[in-house]
């Protein structure tokens, strides 16, 4: 099934009203564009935690240089 107007998405904007061309039936509640605001910034919190893991666990260590001769 196609849809002629072609897809739409929901966006977590904190004013909509820039965008006159959002259907009402896709606009959020304050509440829940806040809700979601912070539900992304929890997922992206823990991806850069991730991502910092990763990178520490890639890390190379040397040893310790000592100024004796071999």
């Amino acid at each position: 099934m196609k849809n002629a107007s072609g897809a739409q998405q929901l966006a977590l904007l904190s004013d909509v009203s820039s965008i006159p061309t959002v259907s009402v039936r896709f606009q959020l509640s304050q509440d829940t564009r806040k809700i979601g605001r912070r539900h992304v910034a929890e997922i992206r919190q823990m991806l850069a935690e991730r991502q910092a893991a990763r990178n520490d666990s890639n890390l190379i260590t040397t040893p310790a240089r000592t100024n004796r001769a071999a």
